[in-house]
Parts: structure tokens; C-alpha cells; sequence
């Protein structure tokens, strides 16, 4: 067999396979990306089923700043030179699939990355330290490092007795004419499910979609894999008695009749544990998608998660039993699952530059990047909102990315994105003192809140409450000898502008005097150590 050996291998030329293909090359390392079809994005010639997606391309922001924009750039991938762009391509706010993955062969071409198309991987194996990446035609690749890209390709269907029964989102047509008429069952709640209902509105007598648990709106989660308002046209149709449902319950099974319909067994979850059997001509189920795993040796298997849906990872995107092999892209989710924006483009092409950074270290010795300032109140306020301000990884990885100033005597040093766990885990484990900025949300506000469109916003002049922001605002927190000892929330604003003396730059500098190089750190952590003895006692 011809093996080639390389630096780092990368499965899959997906936008999170090419994402990272852009450092690697600007970086000079020795790697390719292997993927099976013709093109680059072939997951987005079929998905979404009805081809509209659900990432938005605001084209007119009103910013010049690019990297500002990048914040309602949804669809474009990371570059230095920030090119090609999405926004360049099509002007649609939700745009065609067709157009992405036009997109992307566009910024492979752009930055000549290395890509073998029709490189179908037959077999992963793993010998000692090093991955055999087995092409099944005579050809291998060898390598130490290995970053598996290739998204959750396989549909996820729930252990329910029948469910064979159940067409996948995967496969179902999407004819409004093969539904003329017809009762239509879906399971799921989420877009895939919202998106297929929707679609079929005009053209089904009726149409059911169940699950377990209530739907959730991306506005009230801040959660852009629940419902966004682009699919809730359905939801109108249920509240205004227009014979389509909304069930929230279990179904126990599903059942297909001699005259071809099914019997669909639901145990309600608003009424009591009531058990029904109801009968439909289809039943589709748009419950997600899985992580392949039929390409790994027994050597080489990742250790799963999540409903056996994503590949289990640590805080380097590695996997947790097999040493060397990275993961890239949708699958990245599994460490922030439902809390940030990992499982989106937006969210992953950040987390493909971390990832860089990670291997960058792990094979040439390269440190994180940062640049050099004084550990003093003013400097450091200063280069805090200036980048609270432009950054677009922190605002679309809210509270999973942060940036960090590492304190080291009179001197400081600045890091930008870098993931939260990756900094406290494996970055920082020896240093003194340091601090994280990151934007978050006031989610418990949030949750707390019937209405997410009736939330008080904390008063301008109140600063004393600046934790009490409900809405994305910064927070810095300072870390001393492995614990955090101290937080600071920079008060929420309406544009997302914290800029403004006194009440934005003032406050953060005078916690900056408080604690930069303090000696109350040690009061701090001991006051923290004796707080925990008293709940142990307790308990």
C-alpha cells in the first residue's frame, strides 16, 4: 500500500474541514483534507430538505468594521483578509443552500487549500502514536493527528417499538403533492420538524408534531438550534384552530395497518398521563442527527455521548479515549450542547481557529498568541473595551470563548479567543493570576421571565446592579491560583455599545485598581475555602 505521511489529516470538506484547511495553510503545516465527494459542502446539496437556511446574512449592518459585521455574518468563514464573503454571493437574509455551497468552493479556491476530492475513507486505524487513514484503493495516509469533520451524517431516531415505520427528515419527500389530503404525523420539535410542517401547511388535511417536551423558541433560549421564527408559521396554525397540533407527550408506539395508515399510541403530557391511539397516513420523524462511527477500527472508535449522538470530547476538541484524534465542526457541540452556538457555523468556524492553535502548540511548539501591555488599571481597561466592542468570537460564542489578560508581575499579556475550559484547564493550570472577559446573557433572568419581550433592563445609572443585565454584556472574572476569586459585569446597553463614560470604562477600571496585583487575593481564596468547610460540615 502507498502511505504518505502528513502532519495533520483532516476528514471531511465541510465549511468546519475548510475552516481549518485556511490556518493550516497560512501556517505552513503539512496536511490534507480528504473528502469523499466531488465537490466541498456536499452535505448542503440535500440539507436542509427544503433549502432554506436558517443562518442569516445581514448584508447592511450601517458598521464599516469588518470584524464587526462578522457578528451578523452567519455563513461566511474566518480568513485574515476577510474573502471571500457570503454577503458577496447573495443579498437574501435566509439564504439558498445552493448558495453556500457555492460559497465554499469559493473560499477553497480563494486560499488554494489542499483538498482530495473523491477520497472515500474506507478505514481508520490507529498503530502505536500514529493514525492509517486507509482510502480503500491502494492509497493511505499516515499521521500522528487526526480531526475528524464530517458532521453528524446519519439521521437519530429515538428507541420507540415501530419506528422503522417512521420516514426520516433525511429521506422524506418533499412534494407537497404526495401529502395532498393527507393526515401527517411528525416527531421532533425542533427546525427540521417546524421546517417540514410549515411546508406542508397547504397541502395536509391535518398535521401533528409531538414530542416529549414543550417547544422552545430560539428567542426566549437564546439557543439558535431552537425554533427560529422563520419556521413558526406552524404555530399559528395550532393556536387558531386550523386542525394542526402541537402534542407534547411520549409515544409508546407506532403501529402500521393493513389498509396502509398508522397507528400512532401517544401518552399526553398535559392531561394526566391520558393514553390515545390516533391514525395517520404518514409519519416522518425529524429527530436529529448522529455521529458515523462505521469508518474507526476497535483502536481507533471514539467514545460517544449524548445519546451515543456526538463523539465525547475534553476541552481540546480531542477525543476523550483516543489520543490524537481532534474533532472540527457540528460535532464540536457536544461541549457547550444547547448553551452556545457550537453546532452552527457562526459558532464552530471559531472554535477551527482555537482548534489550529491547540495543534499549532502540539506540533511545532507555538504558543497562543498575544500581545504584550503593562499589568496596570488604565492599559488593561483600555484594551478591554476596545475589544469587547469589535469582537465577533465572543459575541457569537457567548460564555464559551473568552479572552484572557495573564498577569506576570508588572507585565501582562493579552490573549483573544480561546475556549473557556481549554484556558482554565490546560493553558493556565500554574499561573497566579489572571483574568477571562467573555459576553454573556443573564440567562436565569431570562428563564425566570414568562414574557422575554417584557424583561426590565437595569438603569443606565444604577451600576451597583451592572449584574443584574439580563441582555449580552461583558463580565471579567479574576482567577487566582486556580480558583475565581472575583467578578465584574460591565452594564448591559440597548445597541451593545460599551463604550460610554462613566458608566461603562470607570467601573471596570476601579476593579481593576481594587484587585490587580492586590494582596486580598489570598483573603479571598481563603474566605472561599472556608465557606466550602462550612457546607461540607453541613452536609
Amino acid at each position: 500500500m502507498n502511505s504518505i505521511n502528513k502532519e495533520v489529516v483532516v476528514i471531511g470538506a465541510g465549511p468546519a474541514g475548510l475552516q481549518l484547511g485556511y490556518y493550516l495553510e497560512k501556517n505552513g503545516l503539512d496536511y490534507v483534507i480528504l473528502e469523499k465527494a466531488q465537490q466541498a459542502g456536499a452535505f448542503f446539496k440535500k440539507f436542509p430538505r427544503h433549502r432554506k437556511l436558517i443562518s442569516i446574512n445581514k448584508v447592511h449592518t450601517g458598521f464599516e468594521d469588518k470584524e464587526i459585521n462578522m457578528r451578523f455574518d452567519w455563513n461566511s468563514l474566518l480568513s485574515d483578509e476577510y474573502e471571500p464573503l457570503f454577503k458577496d454571493l447573495t443579498k437574501e437574509y435566509f439564504p439558498d443552500a445552493d448558495a453556500f455551497v457555492e460559497y465554499l468552493d469559493n473560499f477553497r479556491a480563494k486560499h488554494e487549500l489542499k483538498v482530495e476530492f473523491n477520497a472515500n475513507v474506507k478505514k481508520i486505524s490507529k498503530v502505536d502514536e500514529e493514525f492509517h487513514v486507509d482510502l480503500g484503493n491502494g492509497h493511505s495516509y499516515v499521521s500522528p493527528n487526526v480531526v475528524v469533520a464530517t458532521g453528524t451524517s446519519l439521521p437519530y431516531l429515538p428507541d420507540i417499538k415501530g419506528i422503522e415505520f417512521a420516514v426520516p427528515y433525511t429521506e422524506c419527500s418533499i412534494d407537497t403533492k404526495d401529502f395532498e389530503n393527507k393526515r401527517v404525523f411528525i416527531l421532533g420539535k425542533g427546525n427540521s420538524a417546524l421546517e417540514t410542517a410549515d411546508h406542508l401547511i397547504a397541502s395536509a388535511s391535518k398535521i401533528h408534531v409531538c414530542s416529549p417536551n414543550t417547544v422552545k423558541m430560539a428567542w426566549k433560549t437564546h439557543f439558535v438550534g431552537h425554533v427560529r421564527a422563520v419556521n413558526n408559521n406552524f404555530l399559528d396554525t395550532y393556536q387558531l384552530k386550523s386542525q394542526n397540533a402541537l402534542i407534547d407527550g411520549d409515544i409508546d408506539m407506532i403501529e402500521k395497518l393493513e389498509d396502509g395508515t398508522f397507528a400512532v399510541t401517544i401518552k399526553y403530557g398535559n392531561a394526566d398521563g391520558e393514553v390515545e391511539q390516533l391514525i395517520y397516513d404518514s409519519v416522518i420523524a425529524c429527530t436529529g442527527f448522529r455521529f458515523d462511527t462505521s469508518i474507526f477500527d476497535d483502536q481507533a472508535k471514539p467514545q460517544l455521548a449524548i445519546d451515543d449522538r456526538f463523539p465525547d470530547q475534553n476541552e481540546r476538541w480531542e477525543s476523550v479515549n483516543v489520543k490524537g484524534m481532534f474533532f472540527a465542526g457540528v460535532i464540536t457541540q457536544m461541549r457547550d450542547f444547547k448553551k452556545s452556538t457550537s453546532g452552527f457555523v457562526h459558532g464552530f468556524r471559531y472554535n477551527c481557529e482555537c482548534l489550529f492553535h491547540i495543534l499549532h502548540k502540539k506540533i511545532k511548539g507555538k504558543d497562543w498568541p498575544f500581545t504584550t501591555l503593562k499589568a496596570e488599571s488604565k492599559e488593561m481597561t483600555d484594551l478591554i473595551i476596545k475589544n469587547v466592542n469589535r469582537t465577533s468570537a465572543l459575541w457569537q460564542q457567548f460564555g464559551f470563548i473568552c479572552d484572557a489578560i495573564l498577569i506576570d508581575g508588572n507585565e501582562a499579556k493579552y490573549l483573544k479567543s480561546i475556549p473557556v475550559d481549554y484556558l482554565h484547564k490546560q493553558a493556565m493550570p500554574n499561573l497566579d493570576e489572571y483574568y477571562t472577559i467573555t459576553l454573556e446573557y443573564g440567562n436565569e433572568i431570562f428563564e425566570k421571565s414568562p414574557n422575554p419581550f417584557n424583561i426590565s433592563r437595569v438603569h443606565r445609572n444604577d451600576i451597583k446592579n451592572a449584574h443584574k443585565s439580563a441582555f449580552l454584556h461583558p463580565i471579567i472574572r479574576k482567577i487566582y491560583k486556580g480558583r475565581q476569586v472575583a467578578e465584574h459585569h460591565i452594564i448591559e446597553d440597548f445597541e451593545n455599545r460599551w463604550d460610554e463614560l462613566p458608566i461603562h470604562i470607570q467601573p471596570l477600571a476601579e476593579f481593576f485598581e481594587k484587585h490587580l496585583l492586590s494582596d486580598n487575593s489570598s483573603d479571598l481564596l481563603k474566605g472561599l475555602k472556608s465557606s466550602e468547610n462550612m457546607v461540607k460540615a453541613m452536609v
